[in-house]
């Protein structure tokens, strides 16, 4: 119950409700542990589901008294138990449920089965679920407590030869909850003004955008790539052509020739033109691109012109050299020509902090602060939580957040591939009413850190003269910096860290 209490509280800030599941040995213990629930907790009025199964784990229709409308609701009633709809929070039952219960909000298991004779039950099918998980997509550890009879135990801890993972942890009142990490406004912490701890950030309409235009402006014979040398294949290699993903490896296109067959060029260079249409989400313009790819190959591709119909031309573009080139040039050359930047940008909505909904996160280590409205602050890096720690104790600084993904601010920019991308900055750091900072801490840069800059300045100084009321400046924070100067306040910081200024 300790447990189950628990985890109800902190999964119930995420918009799920869990569920107990009870095993019990025969219908009479059935009957009465559910008896024992409503009369001894309250929370448990009209919230027991009580179902007898027969050997096969399938509901039992045995019991004459029961009419099969009712029958028929009892499944449906289990089968929807994890609805806010439904008023049941407790499964009671002889065995676990077999007959298409598609339930994945157990998160207490309690076992009161002796388990002496053999079973044909499998433990993954016992404790499967309570194995499914309740965020999809989510990247968090998620956890099922189970507690139950000595000889119970040891049938549950067989499911370990199954690739689950057990632990043994402390239960009951004054432990923590068997939960995900939460991650959500501290409103129940009294001793925060979260008033003066909220951030608010102003969104900005995107300043970098694609127009497609003609993709007859494309010209192959200005792409500038450096020329492949031309290859003489032989005859037994001529006839398997294989292209690969330039990226994974995997074979994405195979033409196999015998002596007797026509040479085709048409599908490789549909291959080509149809692989760059999806990456750069093009909807139209095949036959001009298909037209552009077979000129680049022609002319421009090999250090000779080649002749495309020549099945050893064919064998050249299947090497990863040619089919990169092609791709990647393409792909080049079309965001040069459609990515654009409107040169401007105005205040289209406000994030306010206050106004996060709670989230799970991946467990990993976390700080407990003072000076964020939040109740942890996760750290994706040590250098996160290094930082974190730091502003923690910074004297001139009013309140400060991680921007977690959910909190759902980013800044459109162009990558080292020049492709438009999201930008998600590290930290908000309030020195003031009027002052806010935008952070970004990183350990070893990538191609992409002095573009992503370059963007954060520039958005800086868009929301600066689109409003006045709030003064917005950024800082690079390199780790290894900030271990050697090791500043006592947030303004030595920014005197200190100049870099991308």
């Amino acid at each position: 119950m300790e447990e189950w209490r628990k985890v109800y509280a902190e999964h119930e800030k995420l918009g799920k409700k869990a569920v107990l599941f009870i095993m019990t040995d025969d219908t009479k213990n059935c009957d009465d542990v559910s008896d024992y629930l409503v009369t001894t907790y309250p929370e448990f009025k009209d919230a027991v589901l009580t179902i007898h199964t027969n050997n096969n784990g399938e509901i039992s229709e045995s019991d004459s008294k029961k009419s099969k409308e009712e029958l028929e609701l009892l499944r449906k009633e289990s089968n929807q138990i994890d609805s806010w709809q439904s008023p049941y929070k407790v499964i009671v039952s002889v065995l676990m449920l077999k007959e298409g219960w598609d339930v994945r909000n157990v998160t207490t298991i309690v076992g009161l089965r002796a388990y002496a004779a053999k079973s044909d039950i499998l433990p993954e099918q016992t404790l499967g679920r309570g194995l499914r998980r309740m965020y999809l997509g989510a990247d968090a550890t998620e956890y099922v407590s189970v507690v139950g009879t000595d000889a119970f135990m040891n049938f549950v801890s067989s499911i370990q030869s199954e690739g689950v993972e057990l632990e043994h942890k402390p239960m009951g009142a004054g432990t923590a909850p068997k939960t995900p990490i939460i991650i959500e406004v501290d409103n129940e912490n009294t001793k925060k003004n979260l008033d003066i701890l909220d951030i608010e950030i102003p969104v900005l309409t995107p300043r970098i955008y694609r127009e497609y235009k003609n993709l007859e402006a494309l010209n192959p014979a200005s792409f500038g790539t450096q020329k492949i040398p031309f290859k003489q294949f032989s005859e037994a290699e001529k006839r398997e052509i294989v292209f690969k993903d330039i990226t994974t490896g995997e074979i994405n296109h195979t033409t196999l020739l015998d002596s007797d067959t026509v040479t085709d060029y048409r599908s490789v260079i549909g291959y080509f033109a149809q692989v760059i249409m999806k990456d750069m989400r093009l909807v139209s313009g095949y036959d001009v691109l298909y037209g552009k790819v077979k000129t680049f190959i022609t002319e421009n591709l090999f250090d000779v012109t080649v002749d495309i119909d020549d099945l050893n031309t064919l064998r050249n573009l299947s090497e990863l050299d040619a089919t990169k080139t092609i791709i990647e040039t393409f792909k080049k050359k079309i965001n040069e020509l459609t990515v654009q930047d409107k040169g401007s940008a105005e205040i289209r909505d406000t994030i306010k902090l206050k106004q996060t909904r709670p989230f799970i996160v991946k467990d990993q280590g976390f700080l407990v602060p003072q000076k964020s409205l939040f109740n942890k602050i996760v750290g994706d890096s040590h250098l996160e939580l290094l930082f974190a720690s730091f502003l923690e104790k910074c004297p001139d600084v009013t309140a400060y957040a991680k921007n977690y993904f959910l909190v759902h601010f980013n800044i459109d920019y162009v990558n080292s591939d020049g492709e438009i991308s999201s930008y998600y900055p590290d930290f908000f750091v309030k020195t003031n009413p009027n002052e806010i900072v935008i952070v970004e801490t990183k350990g070893l840069e990538d191609l992409d850190v002095p573009l992503k800059m370059a963007r954060l300045m520039r958005w800086c100084a868009d929301i600066n003269a689109a409003q006045k009321k709030i003064n917005f400046d950024f800082v690079f924070v390199e780790e290894e910096e900030f271990e050697r100067y090791k500043p006592n306040t947030f303004s030595e910081l920014m005197k200190i860290f100049r870099k991308y200024k």
